[in-house]
C-alpha cells in the first residue's frame, strides 16, 4: 500500500490536551485499520504552541522530532528537545510538548496500545 501525502487527512486541534494554540495533524493513515495503532501522524506545532500535560494508560507514545526545538515535560520534568531526539512515554507515564523556537516543532507521533 501506498498512502500520498495529498491523499493525507489533516486536522486541525485548537487547545489539544488543554495545551496552547492550535496544532496541525497530518494523518499517515487511518489508525482503525490498523491493530493495536491509536495514532501515526505528523504534528507541527507553530512557535508558542503547546500539547497539554496528559497520561498515556494501556499505550505507549512515541514522539520522534524531525525539526525545530522545545520542551517537553516527561512525567514531572522539563526536558529541552530538537532534531532527531525520541520521547517515549507509556506504562501510566505523562507528557506534554511546547514549541519554544522560532520556526515549527515537527514530529512523527505514534500511539501503540497493548
Amino acid at each position: 500500500m501506498i498512502i500520498h501525502r495529498n491523499e493525507m487527512r489533516v486536522e486541525q486541534k485548537a487547545n489539544m490536551r488543554d495545551g496552547e494554540g492550535t496544532v496541525t495533524l497530518t494523518h499517515f493513515l487511518d489508525e482503525s485499520n490498523e491493530k493495536n495503532t491509536r495514532l501515526l501522524a505528523e504534528i507541527a506545532l507553530p512557535p508558542g504552541t503547546s500539547i497539554g500535560y496528559h497520561q498515556h494508560d494501556g499505550e505507549t507514545e512515541y514522539f520522534i522530532i524531525v525539526s525545530g526545538v522545545g520542551v517537553v515535560n516527561d512525567n514531572g520534568t522539563d526536558a529541552p528537545i530538537k532534531a532527531g531526539d525520541v520521547i517515549v512515554t507509556g506504562n501510566g507515564a505523562s507528557h506534554s510538548i511546547k514549541n519554544t523556537g522560532t520556526a515549527p516543532l515537527v514530529f512523527h507521533a505514534i500511539i501503540i496500545t497493548y
